[in-house]
């Protein structure tokens, strides 16, 4: 009787891998993902006794305040990958059969992402001081699954430009937003390991190793001070300045991007349908 029970159990449980494996091709992705950032806020400050104020906007010729609003999406996000924002993003297409330590299906086979695979908006600040350094000051964001947070693979990306309208990018900068770990992580492509993201001038799944931003390379903005200090790891992401009279100079674009990197092993299906309840970006300036 017992082995009866058992033969059963391995029966259904074979039967549960094979749909779950049909799912996944009939998905040709990581995962699936439903992400709102409708009211999510993004505010600038400046540090206190500085005699300038930073001011951010939606468009370039926009209302400049100290917050911004991001634009909405509603779609899905579907896992990507990149090691450089500026030469895209691509996600999986084909999957193979798992060997020894690996997936039940492991992604092999990778192509160009489209536009709503990820979401992408523009910001941009200015300042009425001297040249003052811009930094991230805070990422903040809620689960709506803390038993299976979705903020374990996304990265949060900046593409930096040069001061006034419609000016070359001068750097890009990819942070990890949370440094905790899905509870179901599980390393999902056929080559590379966990630190590994494609390669974005490769198109047949090479990966290399790459570390995103954290928490570390953020400054330090004391809201009951005002004041703006920075860690020794802290990373500006641009320079902004005035227009030496008092007045407010060329404002900086920042392309913000969100996406969810499949490679990363925290990418994995019990995550889908969740979502970041909030997020809000948090940037400060420090005059040298």
């Amino acid at each position: 009787m017992d082995a009866a029970k058992h033969l059963k159990r391995s029966f259904v449980g074979t039967l549960m891998a094979v749909l779950i494996a049909l799912c996944a091709i009939a998905a040709a992705t990581f995962a699936w993902y439903v992400y709102q950032t409708g009211a999510h806020t993004t505010r600038v400050h400046m540090a206190a006794g500085a005699g300038a104020s930073l001011q951010i906007a939606n468009q370039y010729d926009g209302a400049y305040s100290s917050a911004a609003v991001l634009d909405a999406f509603t779609g899905t996000l579907n896992p990507v990958s990149t090691n450089r924002i500026e030469n895209g993003f691509q996600k999986v297409v084909g999957f193979t059969n798992g060997t020894e330590n690996q997936s039940l299906l492991v992604a092999s086979l990778f192509g160009p992402s489209d536009a709503s695979d990820y979401y992408k908006t523009t910001l941009y600040i200015k300042t009425n001081g001297g040249a003052t350094q811009v930094y991230v000051s805070d990422i903040g964001f809620e689960d709506s699954d803390p038993e299976s947070p979705i903020s374990t693979a996304i990265r949060v990306g900046f593409v930096a430009h040069a001061p006034g309208k419609n000016q070359p990018a001068t750097g890009e900068y990819i942070f990890a937003i949370n440094g905790e770990s899905n509870p179901q992580a599980e390393y999902n492509t056929a080559t590379g390991e966990e630190g590994y993201v494609l390669d974005s001038t490769r198109t047949d799944g090479t990966t290399l190793p790459f570390a995103p931003y954290t928490d570390e390379n953020f400054c330090v903005y004391d809201t009951q001070q005002g004041v703006t200090a920075l860690k020794s790891g802290s990373v500006p992401l641009f320079t902004v300045e005035g227009d030496g009279a008092g007045g407010y100079g060329y404002a900086v674009e920042l392309e913000v991007y969100i996406w969810l990197e499949g490679c990363d092993r925290d990418c994995t299906q019990n995550l889908s349908s969740k979502t970041l309840r909030n997020l809000a970006l948090s940037f400060a300036g420090f005059s040298a």
